[in-house]
């Protein structure tokens, strides 16, 4: 039998939080919050009257038909109408909204006014094309302003949307589109990336003999690249020309706190992508009350939040709960080390940015070139720093504590999935922090780490991340998948939602995310966890970044085989090969047997930055590599 063990990395820097922060904060008592938390009925009540509801909920939350869960049944609600509407006739009127940049320099502002112009022009439009509530409308296009007006377009009048990540290909395009029963899709002519256009259209023009449910195609011209009209996709129309001579006023619809809002697909490990179906009402709260907590977002705040709009993370943090909470939020076009690696410190400095919101998988990349190009440029206006998609290594939390946030700076840890719609496990800004550890789960939120039975794992043993009860932002079910969600999530002993990854707590509560389960090692009898180990790699000297797998050992089960990239100057010989694993040996103990240490340039990664360990365990067995539509490479 496998045994859960502790030999992980005894993480004891901590670091206290600053008081100007806690000053400003908007929780400034953990324990009491927690408290108030506990009762979820009058805990997510309170934080859903920040909204303008159109009829008030019967009940906060309907549990009669676990674990289809209902929030604010019978409620009646808009989500554009929050984000937008309700501050026309307030002083955020002439706000900037969205504030959009991109790699050539170029920059578009759009005021909460000429923001609710822009999606009335384009709701307007999308009913004369025939779109009514309940339809799906899709895009696919680059990070650009008229995705985030289509997108809010489609919850004015009551549609679904469906955003497909303009980095897919054609056969990832093609299910996505099929499975969403799309009518409408919103494109683009192209996107710029490190100084190239990628054709979108020519992707599109190749997709849609195979998609029938597609009536209309509409075209942004993005980079004013020649546009090949395509005979084959019937009705096609330029963005401009469509909402040209649109009325800028649009009734907007009463929706149900669970009418759908979108559909979003995550990529599955073998089988086909998961259609995430999120509901209105719930969503809103939850994605609202979270950026607020989290961030502890304020008026005068430029927040930015570096994902692609394609991901959860883009629909929840770039757009929805910015917007919601009437703060201006940056989308920024372009790769964080392009033209230089300095791109995305020039625009903190450029901009004043306050809050700033980015993926492990960028902040190891841009480590690589040291301490160089955050020092060129003042950084000081930054409040507030924060971490999402994996877990961030120790090391590499604190070059970005040191280097970027100057040592002054908190670091918002954030453990959630598309799932689950909003932060689920974080620290807030009066936190006392751990590199390498989310913290704690949120008020209102119950996470436990228990056993294959159900039962709590002792603290500092691994074990099943688990969900006791239900949150208001949850996913209500896999688009026309229903089995699949029940078996996938559902089959836990006790009735809760297994989140698939692995972890541990320690003596202060504090939860370690030790991999998704899939990953984790098992050497000797016992259970290691994927991130443990590749942060031990990492805090290493010659490791920059790493990816690590179980390879079989006729003796142990398993040994690890790490893939890693080095930093400029470094090379892997015998020598180096046997201070690594002396040096992993001494930081996670003897249970971690290096059996194998191998070079790369790159690793396979997913457009959202998180490293694929199936891939590499796929092509160490010489088995199918699955769905890899997500894959970057």
């Amino acid at each position: 039998m496998t045994k859960d063990t502790s030999v992980l990395l005894d993480e004891k820097r901590v670091f206290k939080a600053n008081y100007k922060i806690v000053e400003e904060a908007h929780v400034k008592n953990w324990e009491a919050e927690i408290e108030k938390g506990k009762n979820i009925d009058k805990y997510w009540a309170e934080k859903a009257e920040q909204f303008e509801w159109f009829q008030e909920w019967d009940k906060v939350v309907d549990e009669s038909k676990k674990p289809f869960y209902k929030w604010f049944t019978n409620g009646k609600i808009n989500l554009a109408y929050n984000a937008v509407d309700r501050w026309i006739s307030t002083n955020k009127r002439n706000q900037v909204a969205i504030l959009y940049a991109n790699e050539r320099g170029e920059e578009k502002k759009l005021t909460y006014y000429e923001l609710y112009r822009e999606i009335n022009k384009m709701a307007n439009a999308l009913k004369n094309l025939g779109i009514k509530k309940g339809d799906t409308v899709s895009m696919y296009l680059p990070m650009c302003p008229e995705l985030l007006v289509s997108m809010l377009a489609c919850n004015k009048i009551g549609a679904v949307h469906n955003v497909v990540y303009s980095g897919l290909s054609v056969g990832a395009f093609v299910e996505r589109m099929n499975a969403s029963n799309a009518k409408v899709l919103i494109t683009a002519d192209g996107t710029y990336r490190r100084g190239k256009i990628i054709d979108l259209k020519k992707i599109v023009d190749e997709s849609l003999l195979k998609c029938p449910t597609i009536e209309t195609v509409v075209v942004v011209e993005h980079t004013k690249s020649p546009i090949k009209v395509s005979e084959l996709s019937g009705k096609e129309i330029n963005y401009e020309s469509l909402i040209e001579g649109e009325s800028d006023e649009c009734s907007v619809e009463h929706m149900d706190a669970e009418d759908p809002l979108f559909i979003l697909y995550t990529s599955g490990s073998t089988g086909k992508p998961k259609g995430v179906l999120h509901t209105t009402a719930g969503y809103m709260v939850g994605v609202a009350t979270t950026l607020k907590n989290v961030f502890d977002i304020h008026n005068d705040d430029l927040y930015w939040c570096t994902a692609d709009i394609g991901w959860i993370t883009g629909h929840s943090y770039v757009i929805y709960g910015p917007l919601l909470l009437g703060t201006t939020t940056l989308v920024y076009e372009g790769a964080p080390d392009y033209p230089d690696p300095g791109a995305w410190w020039k625009i903190v400095e450029k901009y004043g940015v306050t809050k700033l919101y980015t993926a492990p998988t960028a902040i190891r990349h841009l480590m690589r070139y040291g301490s160089k190009y955050p020092n060129l440029y003042n950084l000081s206006s930054l409040k507030i720093l924060g971490s999402v998609g994996e877990p961030i290594n120790p090391e590499a939390w604190m070059w970005y504590y040191k280097n970027i946030g100057k040592g002054k700076t908190p670091i918002m840890d954030t453990w959630w999935q598309t799932e689950t719609g909003m932060h689920m496990i974080s620290p807030l800004p009066i936190s006392p922090l751990k590199p390498g550890t989310a913290t704690l789960p949120l008020p209102g939120i119950d996470v436990d780490v228990v056993d294959e039975n159900g039962n709590s794992v002792p603290l500092g043993k691994g074990g099943y991340l688990v969900i006791k009860k239900p949150w208001p932002a949850m996913f209500r079910t896999l688009y026309n998948d229903e089995k699949r969600f029940l078996e996938v999530y559902w089959k836990m002993p006790g009735g809760v939602y297994k989140a698939g990854d692995m972890a541990r707590k320690d003596k202060d509560g504090y939860i370690w995310i030790q991999g998704r389960s899939d990953d984790v090692l098992k050497i000797a009898g016992h259970r290691v966890g994927t991130s443990e180990v590749e942060s031990a790699f990492v805090s290493h000297p010659s490791v920059v970044e790493t990816a690590v797998i179980g390879k079989s050992d006729p003796i142990k089960g398993q040994v690890i085989k790490a893939f890693l990239i080095l930093k400029e100057g470094y090379k892997l010989n015998t020598a180096l090969i046997e201070n690594l694993q002396k040096h992993v040996r001494y930081e996670l103990g003897p249970v971690a047997v290096v059996g194998e240490i191998v070079q790369v340039d790159s690793l396979p990664k997913t457009r959202s930055g998180k490293i694929m360990r199936r891939i590499l365990r796929a092509q160490e067995a010489g088995e199918d590599l699955g769905d890899t539509s997500t894959l970057e490479e």
